[in-house]
């Protein structure tokens, strides 16, 4: 994967540029998979198997894609202990934690408007 290089532009934060750096950043993490795997983990240090189990419905491949792509922007900490079978475990950084704070927002927009949501699909396909 080739990845945009920080110049210090503006233009690598405008994220309505189709080749900002930003955009790319935010195509990474605005997906559902990364922002419940950053929820998951919060302040805790969670291994894979502890992950995967909290994130129904995830599988295997995605959790291992989505968890290298937010370690490779720097969001989780990747630590692996050299025990036998290794053990892996994985914290959110300090910029994690400052992007779960905007997850955890929007996770309470959701619940508050959940049923607001609810009605207007049903009108909608009615």
């Amino acid at each position: 994967m080739v990845t945009k290089q920080f110049s210090g532009s503006p233009e690598d934060a405008d994220l309505r540029r189709a080749d900002s750096l930003a955009r790319e950043i935010f195509s990474d993490v605005a997906n559902k998979w990364a922002l419940l795997i950053i929820e998951a983990v919060g302040e805790r240090t969670l291994r894979f198997s502890e992950l995967r189990n909290e994130i129904e419905g995830i599988s295997h491949k995605m959790l291992t894609q989505n968890l290298r792509m937010l370690e490779r922007n720097g969001l989780v900490d990747r630590s692996v202990h050299p025990t036998v079978p290794p053990r892996v475990e994985y914290t959110l950084t300090e910029a994690g934690q400052g992007l779960r704070k905007t997850v955890d927002g929007m996770c309470d927009w959701t619940h508050r408007h959940l049923g607001d949501i609810e009605d207007a699909r049903r009108r909608f396909g009615a």
